[in-house]
């Protein structure tokens, strides 16, 4: 069974006397204090109802500790599996038993299992011991906005059908290895999906591009029907049967809007708008984000609140593009709802509006700062479910750092 604390710590826990190493003792004493969070860490890894057999896999401390370090100094999961082997400062904070060398894959299916709304609660944590030390009152407050790239090529009507194609080529070939699956008869269409794919990119000709696009929505479609024929061949119920059939309609439901999409707007010429647009075969969550005078990005937008501290209060991941103005009272009301009272802002002269204008400019630093140093700019992690859970891992990080640098004397 996976337990919820590492009971015994190592004498050979000592952190290097850099700022980085000062930053995590800081940062490791504050959750000795808050043991109760490591609780619902373990919820989300599924350690309630286990058995008691079998390996023990990481703490849920532990877990939490090297989720903390990935966001800390942005790390791929390959590289945390290097430090927490190399550094003894991270194996330090990351309290790992003297023999424990994790893998990038138990790192990985472990991090990943923590929930954003654990993240969030990890991280009101530490805006109420802020407000105890009197760091953040949260009686001023900043309002801002940003978006974060889904894990994602910029899309195009060709890509997509050339993913969509790919995709389905793979899932026909697993088809074959599956019972009944031996008397399917398909055309693999990959080859000329590239071809059509790269010869529409470089056309300027409207007709040439519409009959390069004719040709590969025909190939799309053949492809469709061929699933759907294998669909109907595949009756045994097994495991593998099963995981096939809902990993196909998962993508064939997503590969019919792309081609309707396509068809709409390349071959009638209609518009399509942003928000019925699909943009992503891996990521269909993502939303499209028209930056004015900065071109267009495809994840989603988060609207950010910020204290005089520095300490992000609150972070949303919003659907769709909402307008600044129309977010402004709903970030105030989970404002409200969490200090229960709302900040003494107020517009009162010239000199006032000027004060609170140049104070609500300084969020910019924040979220620069979470963008370069905390991977805000792009989320690495796949899926809506996992997009959030990244945003407030960052955040976490961030707020814990802060707060670790603040405290010190």
């Amino acid at each position: 069974m996976r337990q919820k604390r590492t009971i015994q710590a190592s004498l050979f826990d000592l952190f290097s006397d850099h700022q980085i190493g000062r930053e995590l003792s800081g940062m490791s004493d504050w959750l000795d204090i808050h043991t109760d969070l490591f609780v619902l860490v373990a919820a989300d890894l599924g350690g309630e109802g286990r058995k008691d057999t079998g390996r023990q896999g990481l703490s849920a401390e532990s877990v939490l500790r090297c989720g903390l370090l990935k966001q800390y100094r942005q790390l791929s999961y390959e590289e945390l599996a290097f430090h927490l082997e190399d550094s003894a400062s991270f194996r330090a904070f990351a309290r790992l038993p003297f023999s424990s060398r994790p893998q990038k894959s138990a790192l990985q299916s472990t991090i990943s299992s923590v929930r954003a709304e654990t993240w969030e609660r990890i991280n009101q944590c530490i805006l109420m011991s802020a407000r105890h030390h009197k760091i953040e009152s949260g009686a001023t407050i900043r309002i801002d906005s940003t978006a974060t790239d889904a894990l994602m090529h910029e899309p195009t009507d060709s890509s997509l059908l050339v993913d969509a194609v790919r995709v389905m080529i793979r899932l026909l070939r697993r088809a074959v290895a599956l019972p009944g699956g031996t008397a399917l008869q398909w055309r693999n269409y990959q080859r000329l999906a590239r071809k059509r794919g790269l010869a529409i990119k470089y056309s300027r000709a409207e007709e040439k591009k519409a009959a390069l696009y004719r040709d590969l929505i025909a190939a799309t479609e053949a492809c469709v029907a061929a699933m759907r024929r294998a669909a109907l061949c595949i009756q045994h119920t097994s495991p593998e049967t099963t995981l096939w059939r809902l990993e196909a309609e998962h993508y064939l439901a997503l590969i019919e809007r792309v081609i309707h999409q396509t068809r709409r707007r390349v071959i009638d010429r209609a518009p399509v708008p942003a928000g019925e647009k699909l943009v992503s075969l891996f990521e269909p969550h993502a939303d499209i984000i028209v930056k004015s005078r900065r071109g267009v990005q495809y994840g989603h937008k988060l609207n950010l609140t910020s204290g005089r501290s520095g300490l992000i209060l609150d972070v949303v991941v919003e659907a769709g593009n909402p307008a600044d103005a129309a977010r402004f009272k709903p970030m105030l009301d989970r404002h409200i709802a969490f200090y229960g009272k709302p900040p003494r802002q107020a517009v009162r002269s010239k000199w006032v509006y000027r004060r609170l204008r140049n104070f609500r400019a300084g969020i910019e630093a924040g979220i620069s700062c979470l963008k370069r140093a905390y991977g805000l700019s792009r989320c690495t992690w796949r899926g809506l479910d996992h997009f959030k859970s990244y945003v407030w891992s960052s955040v976490v990080a961030y707020n814990l750092s802060l707060f670790a640098r603040l405290c010190s004397p």
